[in-house]
């Protein structure tokens, strides 16, 4: 399906800024959905490649669509992508040329149920950007209770500060993805911030931060200033009260509510506001327990890089005091090992995922390589691409890898004071491609990686193909040289952080 930015550029003149416009009040009309019980569409007027008359459109598009989850939706079926043709939409029609709200006619039946139709003119400015259909299904409609009554009143204000260009608040920007919802309690208050109208959800949410009396006739902002234990800043008041289009959050009682302010500015007047709210206090009791859990993790991390490091300085420790020239290799090849796991702790002991930039580990772990090299050695490896974010289930073998591939090149393939080595990387969503290559010695004839007695090849076979369940590959460089080629698989491993 075509986004609502495809078809508006696709079908319509609109300038960017109207487009922004747009895309803010769509993102937020879900709000006047529910308090009008009804589906709402957005009907924008398509470019002409003729002379229309002025307030005049040669037809419509249907660019955005949302349903009321407050009642019954009276389309089933999408209309977002429908072209409708001049004369078609005869209240929208209205609307546009006379920029105002058009309510006349009968509920229409085509559809098999009663809907009455509704248009708002989108006004951004002097501007009329496109017109709101209102579909509003009679078929369950009864008699209406004071939760109803304050709700349709609630939409008509907002109808009509959309068509004065009031509505949405181009200076807010809430976090409408969990932003409370009509449904989740709804206050309304007058415009000294008493409250006219609470909802039983409302209602509730203040019982559960502690208040024992009604919040009909009271003042919301000393009230909830009173009941709340949490610092805030002046935003409390705004919110509260009704005067300012944000959001905060109050905590008492073990309790956090989200309150979120829209001011209702109708004919030039403020005349009070709603305020809708959200009992959150488990999902705030999960983000601290997210936050501590996290913090432990990183302070695991952070004494295992700790005791890695002690345990490769004992290492060092050893070998200075081996008169053995085998041994004393081998302790500074075991010292190179923890090496590069404490690097990989060390970068997960500061990031709050189990996820890491794996292009500086790479660097650090080559840098390790070079300097631990013989001292005739003048060969520094070189990265060609980029690793990217990978999940540390990856990044600990893969670093023990890269260590094991350079080290045997370093010591065995380049054994002249110059020569080549290179990190090739090739990465995409569900593979990853390393080629270490050096342009020394070779192979020699007849090598089997499966039988190879070395045990830096070993590890990082059981690694590769063991662990990760990847691919290992040595062959001969063209050119003269080694080339080693891993081949893991990354897509049944997360690679980045939850959205």
């Amino acid at each position: 399906m075509p986004t609502l930015s495809d078809l508006i550029k696709k079908h319509t003149d609109l300038a960017t800024e109207d487009l922004e416009w747009i895309h803010s009040l769509v993102s937020d009309w879900q709000l006047l959905a529910d308090l009008s019980f009804a589906d709402l569409v957005l009907w924008v007027p398509k470019s002409s490649s003729h002379q229309v008359a002025p307030g005049e459109v040669d037809g419509w598009v249907a660019v955005a669509q949302i349903r009321p989850t407050t009642g019954p939706t009276a389309y089933p079926k999408d209309l977002v992508g429908v072209v409708a043709g001049r004369g078609r939409r005869n209240l929208v029609d209205i609307a546009y040329r006379e920029g105002r709200i058009v309510r006349e006619g009968d509920p229409e039946w085509g559809s098999g149920i009663p809907v009455r139709e509704e248009s708002i003119p989108v006004r951004r400015g002097k501007h009329i950007l496109g017109v709101i259909q209102r579909s509003t299904n009679l078929s369950s409609a009864r008699t209406p209770s004071r939760l109803e009554l304050t709700y349709l009143q609630s939409a008509s204000d907002l109808a009509k500060m959309i068509n004065d260009g009031r509505f949405p608040f181009p200076e807010q920007e809430p976090n409408l993805a969990r932003s409370p919802r009509v449904g989740d309690g709804l206050l309304r208050v007058d415009r000294e911030g008493r409250v006219l109208y609470a909802s039983p959800n409302a209602q509730s949410a203040y019982r559960r931060l502690g208040l024992a009396t009604d919040l009909a006739g009271t003042q919301l902002s000393d009230t909830t200033a009173r009941l709340n234990t949490a610092p805030v800043d002046d935003s409390l008041a705004m919110v509260a009260g009704g005067r300012a289009a944000r959001e905060t959050e109050i905590e008492a009682n073990g309790a956090v509510v989200q309150l979120r302010a829209i001011p209702l500015i109708v004919d030039n007047h403020r005349t009070g506001a709603l305020v809708l709210l959200r009992d959150v206090t488990e999902l705030r009791w999960r983000d601290r327990e997210l936050m501590t859990k996290d913090a432990t993790i990183r302070e695991i991390h952070h004494r295992v890089k700790n005791n890695l490091q002690t345990v490769a300085a004992l290492l060092r420790l050893q070998a200075r005091r081996l008169q053995v020239p085998e041994g004393r290799a081998a302790l500074e090849e075991a010292v190179r090992r923890v090496g590069s796991i404490a690097i990989v702790h060390e970068t997960l002991s500061h990031t709050p995922e189990e996820l890491i930039d794996f292009d500086d580990i790479a660097d650090r772990v080559m840098a390790m390589a070079g300097e631990v090299s013989a001292p005739e050695t003048r060969v520094r490896p070189k990265r060609i691409g980029g690793f990217g974010i990978l999940p540390a289930a990856i990044a600990t073998p893969l670093a023990m890898v890269l260590t094991e591939l350079l080290q045997n090149a370093l010591e065995h393939g380049l054994t002249d004071n110059s020569g080549l080595l290179e990190v090739v990387v090739s990465c995409t969503a569900e593979r990853l491609g390393v080629v270490v290559a050096d342009n020394g010695k070779g192979l020699p004839e007849g090598f089997d990686v499966e039988s190879a007695a070395s045990l830096g090849l070993q590890i990082v076979r059981t690694l590769i193909v063991g662990e990760l369940g990847g691919v290992l590959e040595l062959r001969r460089r063209e050119g003269g040289g080694t080339e080693v080629r891993l081949d893991i698989p990354l897509d049944q491993i997360p690679r980045t952080p939850p959205g």
